[in-house]
């Protein structure tokens, strides 16, 4: 499986938009995300791993075991960003096409170890560059909070499955609690807020991550959302005490590598 490489042409980068006006439509979040991620791609890895408080490998673990892919798997990892999921993906075996929006993102995961056979494309979520059926596990982590428009990702990740494909999402969650919620967010704001100033000398860099928060469904939402796009057995396995969330769906009927749950606990 090898899909075209190259940014396809709806996805550049047309001008400037600011994170007040990031989520004012599908166009202006794809603009922001693919700016935002070039700007921190070589802090990528360094932030994951603060905000996660260095539990994010052995998330990523839990989510490519709960996949049940193997040698022979065709496996695709959406906003694969630096590499951690295709590299587990592949060292089981897996042929791995890696997606993300971000070419700076892309250039280091090529170079990261265990990383040199996957097929790494340049890519929107919404306009899968792959055809019907083509894959038989769908990965991302942190990728469905970011999608400019989840219900259109979706219904292409549902597009490209084989039937009886797997779709495994890592992500935020938001807390259904109000006053958990706001204490959540406000811990975003703060920490986010540092380490955009520190690190970038702008503030909104990491608050971008409480405002798309804001705006997400919630683990709850997104796994109604699956439901909509014809997947079934969904699952949501909570991490951090809620505060993350892994969703787990199939199209079709279960493969049974999948019906033992890898990510339970």
């Amino acid at each position: 499986m090898r899909p075209p490489r190259g940014l396809p042409a709806n996805i550049e980068d047309n001008g400037r938009v600011e994170l007040a006006r990031a989520f004012d439509t599908p166009a202006d979040k794809r603009r922001y995300v693919r700016r935002l991620f070039g700007t921190i791609a070589t802090r990528y890895d360094f932030i994951t791993r603060f905000l996660s408080f260095g539990l994010d490998q052995g998330w990523k673990s839990r989510l490519v075991e709960a996949t049940g892919a193997s040698a022979g798997s065709r496996a695709l990892d959406l906003a694969c960003g630096t590499g951690d999921i295709a590299q587990r993906l592949a060292a089981r075996g897996a042929a791995v096409t890696g997606l993300d929006i971000t070419p700076a993102m892309l250039r280091l995961a090529r170079a990261k170890p265990g990383c040199a056979d996957v097929h790494w494309v340049a890519g929107d979520m919404t306009s899968l560059p792959l055809p019907d059926g083509s894959v038989d596990v769908v990965t991302t982590g942190y990728g469905l909070r970011n999608v400019p428009d989840l219900p259109v990702a979706l219904s292409e990740v549902y597009r490209v499955l084989e039937t009886g494909g797997c779709l495994a999402s890592l992500d935020f969650n938001r807390p259904r609690s109000t006053v958990v919620r706001r204490l959540y967010l406000a811990y975003l704001t703060l920490i986010g807020s540092v380490l955009g100033w520190t690190l970038h000398r702008d503030p909104d860099t990491y608050r971008y991550i409480p405002a798309s928060l804001e705006r997400y469904p919630g683990a709850a939402g997104v796994a109604g959302l699956m439901e909509d796009a014809g997947f079934t057995d969904v699952r949501v396995v909570p991490i951090l005490g809620g505060l993350m969330a892994i969703h787990l769906a199939a199209k079709g009927p279960i493969a049974g590598a999948r019906e033992r749950d890898g990510a339970r606990g």
